[in-house]
């Protein structure tokens, strides 16, 4: 069941998504060569506490970390630990979710470690931009099938693939509530968008082909072939004023 929320709900959710964008930001000015995915883990949480929130993934269907760090084919889900110790050209991808005043906020980013390739940027920069093509979507009359296709269509037409094994979500009072979101489809097809619907958007999008594998540890979830992945993710709300980003930095 697809929860609408009121203009009062939208406005208590900003805190959560403000948090969440701010902790990704130092999240992401700490990814620098030789610190290790724990450090950078350990920064983001002691900044959500500092705020009187908490990660919303600590502890979520038992994962042990503030946030999900995943480094070069490491799609989503990478665990930290203080064995992984970001190098020169590495690819980080940093996921982060924070919860106060009874709702979440969540967003994600990939941040270049040092000097990256050519083709890492693009790779980034075409996530990005498929991100804020779905976004573009978000209006009254449109339904989910728009955003995917949107996503989909500007990923495919440079090169890269969509991975279809993870989806975007609604959020609020729960981390991941209805409807799922795809990063790929058919335009309009799906549940129609409608004012109060916030929304968590997320395409991730590897280099190679879409085919992924899920490690022993449950979480860790690597591209097929070796190739990189990116992943980046808002969250928004339809209000009365349109389509509006709720995990900005102020």
């Amino acid at each position: 069941m697809i929860i609408i929320k009121t203009p009062a709900e939208i406005d208590q959710m900003r805190e959560a998504c403000i948090i969440s964008a701010r902790a990704l930001k130092l999240g992401g000015e700490a990814v620098q060569p030789g610190i290790s995915t724990l450090e950078i883990d350990n920064i983001v949480n002691e900044y959500i506490n500092s705020q009187g929130a908490v990660a919303s993934f600590l502890g979520y269907k038992g994962f042990p970390n503030c946030c999900c760090i995943s480094v070069n084919d490491t799609v989503v889900h990478g665990i930290p630990h203080k064995d992984c110790i970001l190098k020169n050209g590495d690819i980080v991808s940093v996921d982060v979710g924070a919860f106060i005043n009874g709702f979440h906020g969540d967003n994600a980013a990939t941040f270049p470690c040092g000097d990256v390739c050519v083709q890492a940027l693009k790779l980034m920069d075409i996530t990005k931009e498929s991100l804020l093509k779905g976004i573009e979507k978000v209006a009254e009359g449109n339904r989910i099938g728009d955003i995917a296709n949107a996503i989909q269509t500007h990923v495919e037409n440079n090169g890269f693939s969509v991975v279809k094994n993870f989806e975007g979500h609604g959020i609020g009072v729960n981390l991941h509530e209805d409807p799922s979101i795809p990063n790929y489809g058919v335009a309009q097809r799906g549940p129609r968008l409608q004012k109060g619907m916030v929304l968590a958007i997320e395409p991730m999008v590897n280099f190679g082909d879409e085919g992924v594998r899920i490690l022993s540890d449950g979480w860790t979830t690597i591209t097929s072939d070796g190739n990189l992945s990116a992943h980046f993710e808002h969250t928004v709300a339809l209000t009365e004023e349109g389509c509006v980003i709720l995990t900005v930095c102020e």
